[in-house]
């Protein structure tokens, strides 16, 4: 286990419109506000398309990570995740899971990792900033060796 006690700084609620890419509009909002760690307590949106970790066949290693992605079409979705500091790339690297129920299959469900998204109609996104470690961004991204590379949160500067 680990942790950090944090501070919250501003608040914001950001509105994606129709036909913009989802990650793209979040870390250029937090790039033109200059946030480097925060959190997304939920979000909601329509969805034109999504691509999600997933895959259609059966797991090699159900241990590791999966690095394979399925896109969906014409999905609701409710989200959350954090706002780190890519230590290595220097820039953003938002962590969001969604739960999206696919509106032409009797809102059938996915819930996955989400590596991108083009919004339908609006996606609503209440953005919190952490603030409060002196040196460097509050909340880090790293690669775990350890742990086939998954990109770990960490606690300040020094993680």
């Amino acid at each position: 286990m680990r942790y950090a006690q944090v501070r919250t700084g501003r608040q914001f609620v950001l509105a994606l419109d129709h036909g913009e890419d989802l990650l793209d509009g979040l870390t250029q909002f937090c790039a033109d506000q200059g946030i480097q760690a925060g959190y997304i307590p939920t979000f909601v949106g329509g969805l034109r398309s999504a691509r999600l970790v997933g895959s259609c066949e059966p797991l090699a290693t159900p241990e590791a990570p999966l690095w394979e992605e399925i896109t969906i079409e014409t999905l609701e979705a409710l989200g959350g995740g954090t706002l780190a500091w890519d230590t290595e790339t220097g820039c953003l690297a938002p962590h969001i899971h969604v739960a999206a129920g696919i509106k032409g299959k009797s809102a059938e469900g996915r819930v996955s990792h989400l590596l991108g998204a083009t919004v339908q109609f609006i996606c609503e996104i209440p953005i919190v900033e952490v603030t409060n470690i002196p040196k460097g961004p509050a909340l880090t991204r790293r690669r775990s060796a350890d742990l086939y590379d998954v990109p770990l949160l960490g606690f300040g500067a020094g993680e």
